[in-house]
């Protein structure tokens, strides 16, 4: 089973329902089997932020929902995740890609990876980093703690983690 199967499947054993993304060339494997899976809704947005109102509104509705993401975009939606997943107790698993590290060919995603961590910590957001794919074998343990919780967590997955998808 690929590592993009895996996620899928984990998202499905935790019953969630409904998933946006954003485009990333990291994420475009686990993005197709989302969007093939017939036991997952998909929506993909156009910035992370409406996506978190989109998944939100997914949770109000009876739905356990989930973002895909890069972290060059936490910047953004740092007033969705206070005011609006926070503040209403929104599970909200992201899985993110984490661009910016060692290897990066983009100068400009650098510099996010650098403040990444620093604001979900801020925002007392449970992190986890994911730099060989056997760090996946925890993820169903952590979908099934933000729901259990109410809570966000932040899932970063770097190029690492990715090789071989």
């Amino acid at each position: 089973m690929s590592i993009n199967q895996k996620i899928v499947n984990d998202f499905i054993k935790n019953r969630i329902k409904f998933v946006t993304t954003v485009p990333c060339k990291q994420l475009a494997g686990v993005i197709d089997e989302i969007e093939a899976s017939k036991d997952i809704f998909h929506i993909p947005s156009n910035k992370e932020d409406e996506g978190m109102g989109l998944c939100a509104g997914a949770y109000m509705g009876g739905k356990r929902s989930a973002i895909i993401m890069q972290n060059t975009a936490i910047g953004v939606t740092i007033n969705t995740l206070v005011t609006l997943i926070q503040y209403y107790n929104i599970p909200l698993p992201m899985l993110i890609s984490y661009r910016g590290e060692i290897g990066e060919p983009v100068a400009c995603q650098v510099e996010m990876a650098v403040h990444t961590k620093a604001l979900l910590n801020q925002l007392n957001i449970p992190t986890y980093h994911f730099h060989e794919q056997r760090d996946a074998d925890e993820l169903d343990g952590i979908l099934n703690h933000s729901f259990m919780a109410k809570k966000p967590v932040a899932i970063l997955t770097d190029a690492s983690f990715w090789q071989g998808a």
